[in-house]
């Protein structure tokens, strides 16, 4: 078996490892370190598949799979949940699942009891490269995504790589989506890997795939580390993320989330480029290294552009009533903008 990888992350209030490999869910306590009761948050797609391997645990509480179910109905569910199995504030919440498991196990972690301990296990590709690393938590409500959350630092992440086995080829090429981001902020040569080997990438050996998520994951831990709160640098992780969240919503969420990340970072490589930012052939580039790995690289012609500009006023990211994009001048090179014009907005998201 090759040795984990292990990424240390620090915090204000301290720091926790990220531990990448093979087999590490039968080692959850001994991994992370954890002395109290357990209880697993999972969904109903994960959780007949791994829940049995971080045995022993005190209870698995299973949620239904999907982003339409990550609000606060579901996760006063699992207060209840949590209160019935006797679970205190010396226990610990484990997140075994993808981003949306993550964030609402997260959340609940955050305000049960004021707060308990918190373990990340994330189950795909997205999860592992982005939405796990941070301590960003969250909910939707129906006017947009993640509008209430808290921040919540894990005490520990295990990317267990062996359960990528299992996820389905769209949701492996949702999180490539977070992994081609993480190059285009500031690792050209993850790009550029992934642009020369595409559609290989798949079927990569477990050696590899390891690098491939250490890599990606080193890109966000830098930049958390440099700022905790998203007060500054850390706004670039959103590349993309400002039509991509609008477009997840308008869709009803018919677009899932890396999908639209991967719309998102074409629209935001051609607004670039029509602002002058970056060379007119890199929206070509990103969007063939996006197709190479199966995403799609055009907003759905049935979602009004209108609707999708309206939609992005209920970002959180937005300064005022001042949109912010956060724009290419090249792979690895990326910047805040908060003086877009809606003409150029519109006609980016109205491109065919």
């Amino acid at each position: 078996m090759n040795e984990a990888t292990i990424l240390n992350v620090k915090h204000p209030d301290g720091q926790y490892d990220v531990i990448v490999g093979s087999g590490l869910l039968p080692r959850l306590r001994e991994l992370a370190h954890i002395r109290g009761p357990v209880a697993v948050v999972t969904n109903d797609q994960v959780g007949p598949l791994y829940a049995a391997q971080v045995s022993p645990v005190d209870c698995v509480l299973t949620v239904p799979d999907g982003e339409q179910h990550k609000t606060l109905q579901t996760v006063n569910g699992l207060y209840g949940q949590l209160l019935a199995a006797g679970i205190d504030r010396t226990g610990t919440i484990v997140a075994l699942g993808g981003g949306v498991v993550g964030d609402m196990a997260g959340f609940v972690a955050a305000t049960y009891m004021r707060g308990v301990d918190f373990v990340q296990c994330p189950t795909s590709l997205l999860a592992m490269v982005d939405a796990s690393v941070g301590g960003k938590t969250g909910v939707d409500l129906p006017e947009g995504k993640n509008l209430v959350g808290a921040f919540k630092q894990p005490t520990a992440v295990l990317a267990d790589i062996t359960t990528l086995q299992t996820l389905p080829p769209a949701e492996f090429a949702a999180g490539m989506a977070e992994v081609i981001k993480h190059g285009l902020i500031s690792n050209p040569r993850l790009f550029m890997q992934i642009e020369d080997e595409g559609r290989r990438l798949r079927s990569m050996s477990p050696v590899r795939l390891q690098t491939l998520v250490s890599d990606a994951i080193r890109v966000k831990r830098d930049v958390v580390q440099e700022d905790p709160f998203e007060h500054g640098r850390r706004a670039v992780l959103n590349l993309g993320h400002t039509f991509g969240h609008a477009i997840e919503q308008v869709s009803g969420y018919r677009v899932a989330h890396g999908q639209g990340v991967a719309m998102g970072l074409v629209a935001a490589a051609h607004l670039s480029a029509r602002l002058g930012y970056c060379d007119t052939g890199l929206p070509a580039r990103i969007e063939a290294v996006l197709r190479q790995v199966d995403l799609p690289t055009r907003i759905p012609a049935d979602l009004p552009a209108e609707a999708i500009y309206q939609a992005m006023f209920s970002d959180k990211k937005k300064v005022g009533m001042r949109l912010r994009f956060i724009l290419l001048r090249d792979v690895g090179q990326v910047f805040v903008a908060d003086e877009v014009g809606e003409e150029d907005v519109m006609a980016v998201i109205r491109e065919p």
